[in-house]
């Protein structure tokens, strides 16, 4: 009985702690809404004590990324308390590196977005700084963009990407001043974050954080800038008949890519009707993100009916765009990112694009063979833009796996999905002017170079413990061939990165922790001589990226 008793009073002890860590946070909260919740949560006590409890596990910490979780009140969270601390934080740092100048800030359509926004000008305005926010829900690229146009100090983007509905997010680049000539219009990178970290920890209560007018809002003539700029990458002399159909997935890049595409001199593209408006509930996708299985049905389904030549699909900020093209077959078929990116960095070679192109160590090491024989700088970086848009000065082009492509790093040195759906655009035209696709390029530079065939073991998990698990293992157990052939390198990039490459003459597996979700991930790549078949190469590919997968899992432990 007695053990019993004791299990009890400590039970209480625990509530009683997390009572009043409630009740301090709530003293603080400025949202009279997130004060609400917590006091029906604090009512429900104790059913609700798990839920509770998950929100006041920690803060919601300033990361590379920025800020992202789900919308909710308390520390854990992304609300007006945890947005107030985080500009309170960043103009405090600006202050103390000396920065001058303004603060961009931009936001999509999400819910809250707005009304972050309009809480982060009230404490830019505060600090004696001025904020120059956007004049409506825009794509995050024109954030980046006028970062540098507008000579800021910084800017902040209100975005959760391609989250699901029920997050929210932060991001933060640097101007020229502070981000030097490879990171202006870059999202931070270390030690930046911590700095901005540690000055949102530094802060006394919210309530004492000074508060500003609601900034300038900027006029239209910022999107048209932006517009213009990207509009002169295409080549006003190549063709320009194209039958394209796209989808901004409920988010915000719709209307702006119409434009883009008139612009730049393309017929306007037709939008999937029931996800051309912006729509904070992405009510017809399950998961606003074009790699996700399924998420661009209704493209492909639009672009049979149309008799397209390509389809486009932004992601709700629209910085990353995904591809799909005719299969032949009366079908359509998705393009990878790393099918893209090359698409797009063998355009930018054929028109004479000079400088460094570069690409993360998870994407296809065909840009590197490309560069190679075309006699062009290349070069590798961890996985992120923040990386890639520091990478040289000389950079010509930039992208990853994950549909991030940067194709005018002149204007803005991040990925943008917009000018990348130009650059698509202007392929596909000059393919469709002498009766191609752009699967027919892709199939040329597969006789060049040979077949890469990439593909992904992700596996999720509940515990990150096993992630580490699973890390250690291959660490203790390094292979010594893949699909029988011997490893010519094994890299280890601890302690800079949890990154493990294993390489052979024909194929590689890097290993890493996920970044922003509970998963381990393997990337994998095998080349393939074509040998005057094609499509045997292919299917010899896929076989032997479906065999490398089953390889790498036994060596994890993890199923496949």
């Amino acid at each position: 009985m007695r053990v019993c008793d004791d299990f009890r009073m400590t039970e209480e002890m625990n509530l009683d702690a997390l009572r009043a860590d409630v009740l301090q946070w709530i003293t603080d909260d400025p949202d009279k809404t997130s004060r609400d919740e917590l006091y029906r949560l604090l009512d429900g006590l104790p059913a609700t004590a798990a839920e509770l409890a998950d929100r006041f596990a920690g803060r919601l910490k300033f990361g590379t990324a920025g800020l992202r979780g789900p919308l909710r009140a308390g520390p854990n969270g992304m609300n007006l308390a945890v947005v107030r601390a985080a500009a309170a934080g960043l103009v405090n740092w600006l202050d103390a590196k000396g920065a001058a100048g303004p603060v961009v800030i931009g936001y999509d359509a999400r819910h809250g977005s707005r009304d972050f926004a309009a809480e982060t000008a009230r404490v830019v305005t505060g600090s004696g700084r001025r904020a120059l926010v956007m004049p409506g829900p825009l794509p995050t690229p024109v954030t980046a963009f006028a970062v540098t146009k507008l000579d800021a100090a910084a800017a902040v983007q209100v975005t959760a990407s391609h989250n699901p509905p029920q997050d929210n997010g932060y991001k933060v680049y640097l101007g020229r001043e502070l981000g030097g000539d490879l990171g202006a219009g870059a999202q931070i990178v270390p030690p930046a974050d911590t700095e901005i970290e540690a000055a949102i920890e530094a802060l006394g209560p919210l309530s004492e954080v000074p508060l500003g007018d609601d900034g300038e809002t900027l006029d239209e003539s910022v999107l048209d800038d932006y517009l213009t700029a990207i509009a002169s990458v295409v080549d006003p002399d190549d063709p320009k008949r194209l039958a394209s159909v796209a989808t901004p997935m409920h988010g915000v890049g719709g209307a702006t890519l119409v434009k883009a595409m008139q612009r730049a001199g393309f017929p306007a593209p037709s939008l999937v009707a029931d996800q051309a408006e912006p729509d904070a509930d992405f009510p017809t996708v399950a998961f606003p993100n074009p790699e996700e299985p399924g998420a661009i049905d209704r493209l492909k389904a639009l672009a049979i009916e149309e008799g397209a030549d390509v389809a486009l699909a932004l992601d709700p900020d629209a910085d990353r765009c995904s591809v799909a093209v005719p299969a032949g077959d009366g079908t359509w078929r998705q393009l990878s990112g790393n099918e893209v990116g090359v698409l797009l960095a063998d355009h930018w070679m054929r028109k004479g694009h000079k400088g460094t192109y570069a690409t993360t160590i998870v994407s296809t090491t065909q840009l590197k063979a490309m560069c190679a024989k075309r006699g062009h700088g290349y070069m590798e970086t961890l996985t992120g833009f923040k990386w890639l848009a520091r990478t040289n000065a000389d950079l010509a082009f930039a992208f990853e796996e994950a549909l991030g492509y940067c194709v005018a790093p002149e204007f803005l040195r991040d990925k943008d999905g917009i000018s990348a759906s130009l650059v698509v655009s202007e392929i596909a035209a000059g393919q469709a002017a002498r009766m191609a696709t752009l699967q027919d390029r892709l199939d040329e530079l597969a006789e060049e170079f040979g077949v890469y065939e990439t593909g992904q073991l992700s596996v999720r998990v509940d515990d990150l413990s096993e992630i580490d698990a699973c890390m250690k293992r291959l660490r203790a157990h390094r292979p010594t061939s893949l699909l029988d052939e011997p490893v010519t390198e094994y890299l280890d990039r601890l302690p800079d990165a949890d990154v493990v490459t294993v390489t052979t003459a024909n194929a590689r597996v890097v290993c890493r922790p996920s970044g922003t979700e509970p998963k381990l991930k393997a990337y994998l790549e095998v080349r393939e001589d074509v040998g005057g078949d094609l499509p045997a190469a292919r299917e010899r590919a896929r076989a032997s990226v479906e065999a490398l997968k089953a390889e790498i899992a036994a060596v994890l432990g993890v199923p496949h």
